[in-house]
């Protein structure tokens, strides 16, 4: 029962700064600044709260959806940059997931990559600028798609649901007399779709969000994606934002709730035994 208790208590504590956010996004511009006031620094006392606003407007998700165009040109940057990473991430961290997995190539090449996909940013930032200067893609989208098509992590990912395929199985299809182009398209892809649709939907959470990549590579506002959308928070636009939050949360939330059985099921397959 206490177990119980305590997953339901962090269950909120996990789940309020949404639910902060929501409430906050449906308040009127006047309760906003009356419970606000204090943090940000136009009023004295102590800041409030409550769970449900006293007078419900939608004048806020109005004012983002139909008053501010440039929330949908950074809407659809976002949209071109996460299709574009994930479809060159399926033609190129599939095949190499498969062949790490199956043709069990040095230890050293996977070691690489294990060493690439422990970088942060900062560390991989100054090469990345210059190979995407050289390659005449800085300030365009390309600058945010090309990196992450070839990233290391969704080969990661794959690897190890890949190399949950027992290999009996791989063998008698050889043996059969499969083509090794077959056994990937008609084995590797079928048994490890879970890994495969785990990564992607990792992947898209990540690229959605996208902060410190699109502030370095791109100088014209007009392209940066939705993650940078938000402006800075003041008395007069904090409905504003906490809307903009709301909406730019909807889609990755949608994902998230459509691939997480994806997700379990592709970890229970790691078990799988010969």
């Amino acid at each position: 029962m206490f177990t119980k208790t305590g997953l339901i208590v962090l269950a909120f504590v996990f789940c309020y700064p949404v639910l902060f956010l929501l409430t906050g996004s449906f308040m009127s511009q006047s309760e906003l600044a009356e419970n606000l006031g204090p943090v940000l620094g136009e009023a004295t006392g102590y800041a409030g709260w409550s769970f449900f606003p006293q007078n419900p407007t939608l004048k806020h998700y109005i004012e983002v959806l139909l008053d501010s165009p440039e929330y949908f040109v950074m809407f659809w940057n976002s949209i071109k940059v996460v299709l574009g990473t994930l479809v060159g991430q399926c033609i190129i961290a599939i095949p190499a997931a498969w062949g790490f997995a199956v043709f069990k190539f040095k230890k050293s090449i996977f070691f690489l990559y294990i060493i690439l996909m422990m970088m942060p940013f900062q560390v991989t930032m100054l090469s990345n600028y210059l190979v995407l200067k050289q390659l005449k893609l800085l300030d365009t989208l390309a600058s945010l798609i090309f990196p992450g098509i070839f990233s290391t992590f969704p080969v990661f990912i794959m690897f190890n649901f890949f190399r949950g395929i027992p290999p009996a199985v791989i063998e008698a299809a050889r043996i059969d007399g499969a083509r090794e182009r077959d056994i990937f398209l008609k084995i590797g892809i079928p048994l490890g779709k879970n890994g495969i649709i785990a990564s992607l939907v990792l992947e898209f959470l990540e690229y959605w969000n996208l902060i410190e990549q699109p502030m370095t590579f791109l100088n014209d506002k007009t392209k940066w994606p939705l993650s940078l959308f938000l402006p800075a928070i003041r008395g007069e636009n904090v409905g504003f934002a906490f809307a903009v939050s709301i909406i730019t949360l909807i889609p990755a939330a949608l994902v998230f709730f459509s691939g997480h059985e994806y997700l379990e099921q592709g970890i229970a397959s790691l078990g799988v035994k010969e």
